[in-house]
């Protein structure tokens, strides 16, 4: 997955002729590739700043955010355009039952109705709690688990239903470690200043949300200790995030006997039908590890601590869409002891975020035919078919791969799937049932859909068409399972740029390179290379390609575990390598792609600055991204991308066209030696 970009909808698709006289707007245009840049930085310096800190100086974190930059200017705009949505719909008095507006303008009514939701208070989850207080023995315990799974609450263990990785045309059952209420299992155990004030202040947290359901302190302190005990031993059987990017070691096909002997109390036929599914005769288990340890849990956590952290967990999943109270205390230790969020935003940016994650796939619909540009899934297309022949040819010219994988890994590229702009058919929701009753209701109602349609893909044909992101989206990934990239239509704005075409050093520095280039590398990553031209986990390489490849992901390892972000915290290199590996292919790919334009092979400057200098500025432009030191401290532990300022620097230090452009010599901090210098693909 990568980050990207997205403004306000700049058509610039139907920009004016280079031809025609300039307009008044044109005479005042102020480019932003350009106009952001510190002078008093030089570029070998710290690249990331010379591009940006002119823009980081004039415009502070807000204390409403985590992050300023250029995500946050674009996601104000989709937010701009996704309340029009929302608001019209919610304010339309005819629309149908059952209908999409009727559906968005419901949900998004919902949460602005703060009267009702604090008269509400908790009680469309009391029925909840009280199935949980009647838990008696562990087989209750495991069929109220169950149950929480189908209205989205995930406990216990991690439960899906996706293809399986090495038979990618058809659904398998997944089971693995669950996620924690801390964003890592390293919280709970790393003895530095920063993590032991977090785990404080997430006990401090679990009690004061526990006195907000009427738990007196004392019990409420206890039920915290409880939780947070429980917690940790999840987490002290659960693996690292490093560890979790083994494919082959994250895959452990078993029949449902096989996973009985894990965790005899279980009885996984009986879960299984308790989830939902039938006719299931294997599982695939992720981490084995956790379930023979889940059973030594099961049985020696008292049933009423148990209860206590069933509880939490649902708290804890429907803070957001409870009273005041217990929401401010949620954004409380999430936003501002995780992140360095010091207030919070105003209420319609909130729920017009949350009705987006809710209803993105009817939103989109709307967004399609209102506020897109026509060709946009052409122009998506064109920039991304010209990125994968540069790619074809620079496999075709590796000197260190043989012939033999070369021919497999043009086929792969061959065959990859690109799917730009929208879906060609949407998800039917007719099912989803919301009204303006209940703001947790209406969220409980999207989980429960959420649930049943993951569920009702097993047996099924793999839907190809399926998309796992909206159009209204600015980012994009690529699915190895699916040996597919998917780039949602917003990619195709580019911010400073309304009512004009970028020139090709812009269009190909952060569509082309940061877009296209880095989700196809995602396939020849340490990660997506595991994959074969279907889809499936199968070794495609000869055994000394495969050695050449990872001594190269090694240096890059290696590279990167020498970042420093802030005190003593360094950016993990294994953790984070697969995102290295594609920034730097992908501004590689969107360079030689730009080079193949009149602009690229033009010797005119731009703004003062060659063409080359120029793509290598617009790739900094489109990571124009400042964080609080606590939201950078969070991306470290539990993030596999880099910080903006290393995703950068880092792979631009490894180019040699980039030395070439800005005249980088030894003394400079970027400067690596030729020999030091990454090059994969």
């Amino acid at each position: 997955m990568k980050k990207i970009t997205f403004i306000t909808i700049s058509t610039f698709l139907f920009a004016c002729s280079n031809n025609e006289p300039k307009t008044e707007s044109e005479a005042n245009f102020i480019d932003p590739v350009t106009s952001h840049i510190d002078s008093s930085i030089a570029p070998g310096e710290n690249f990331f700043l010379f591009a940006n800190n002119g823009w980081f100086k004039a415009n502070p974190i807000p204390s409403s955010e985590k992050s300023n930059g250029i995500f946050r200017t674009i996601q104000d705009t989709i937010n701009e355009s996704i309340k029009k949505i929302c608001e019209s719909s919610a304010n339309d008095a005819k629309a149908a039952k059952g209908s999409n507006k009727q559906k968005i303008g419901d949900f998004y009514h919902s949460g602005m109705d703060t009267i009702t939701i604090e008269k509400v208070g908790i009680a469309p989850i009391i029925p909840t709690f009280s199935k949980i207080d009647a838990i008696t023995d562990v087989p209750s315990l495991l069929n109220t688990i169950a149950e929480l799974y189908k209205m989205g609450v995930p406990n216990t263990f991690g439960f899906t239903v996706t293809r399986d990785e090495k038979k990618s045309s058809q659904y398998a059952v997944y089971v693995s470690q669950p996620r924690l209420g801390l964003p890592d299992r390293d919280y709970y155990f790393n003895t530095d200043e920063r993590n032991t004030s977090i785990r404080s202040e997430y006990s401090k947290h679990l009690t004061a949300m526990f006195e907000l359901i009427a738990y007196e302190n004392k019990i409420a302190k206890k039920n915290a200790d409880g939780v947070l005990a429980l917690e940790t031993t999840i987490a002290k059987s659960s693996r690292k995030m490093e560890d979790l990017r083994d494919p082959y070691k994250n895959y452990n096909k078993m029949s449902i006997v096989q996973l009985n002997k894990l965790t005899p109390s279980v009885k996984w036929e009986e879960m299984i039908q308790k989830l939902g599914l039938t006719n299931v005769d294997s599982i695939i288990v992720a981490q084995p590890e956790y379930f023979t340890a889940l059973e030594k849990t099961l049985n020696a956590v008292s049933l009423d601590n148990w209860k206590v952290y069933l509880k939490w967990s649902v708290l804890n999943r429907f803070a957001d869409y409870l009273p005041k109270k217990i929401a401010d205390q949620d954004f409380y230790f999430y936003s501002t002891v995780l992140d360095g969020v010091k207030e919070q935003k105003p209420r319609w940016k909130t729920i017009v975020e949350s009705t987006d994650a809710s209803l993105g796939e009817l939103i989109g619909q709307v967004y399609v035919e209102e506020y897109l540009p026509k060709g946009t899934k052409e122009k998506l297309l064109e920039i991304g078919n010209n990125i994968r022949d540069v790619y074809a040819e620079h496999i075709k010219s590796l000197d260190w791969m043989s012939d033999v994988t070369k021919a497999k890994a043009q086929s792969k590229l061959k065959k990859l799937n690109m799917k730009v702009g929208y879906p060609d058919k949407w998800k039917d929701m007719s099912a989803l049932e919301l009204s303006r009753n209940s703001y947790v209701e209406n969220a409980i109602n999207v989980n429960k859909w959420g649930y049943n349609f993951m569920i009702g893909k097993f047996g099924k044909p793999v839907n190809k068409d399926e998309w796992e992101m909206y159009p209204q989206t600015y980012n994009a990934y690529y699915d190895p399972t699916m040996n597919e990239i998917v780039v949602p239509a917003c990619n195709i704005i580019v911010p400073g740029f309304e009512g004009r075409m970028p020139d090709d050093a812009v269009l190909y520095g952060i569509i082309g390179g940061s877009t296209f280039g880095h989700e196809i590398t995602h396939g020849f990553d340490d990660q997506g290379s595991l994959y074969d031209e279907n889809g499936n986990l199968t070794d495609w390489w000869t055994k000394e390609d495969r050695q050449k490849f990872e001594a190269k992901t090694n240096l890059i390892v290696e590279q990167f575990n020498n970042y420093v972000v802030l005190d003593s915290m360094h950016v993990r290199g294994e953790n984070t390598q697969g995102e290295n590996i594609a920034d730097l292919g992908g501004v590689i790919m969107g360079l030689e792609a730009f080079k193949k334009t009149k602009q690229g092979q033009s010797t005119e400057l731009f703004g003062g600055y060659t063409a080359t200098q120029r793509y290598f500025l617009a790739y900094g432009y489109a990571w124009m991204v400042n964080r609080t030191d606590a939201s950078l401290a969070k991306q470290i532990m539990s993030d596999v991308h880099s910080p903006a300022e290393f995703r950068i620097n880092g792979p631009l230090s490894d180019i040699d066209e980039f030395y070439k452009a800005f005249t980088i010599k030894e003394g400079d901090k970027m400067y690596r030696p030729a020999d030091k210098r990454v090059k994969i693909w």
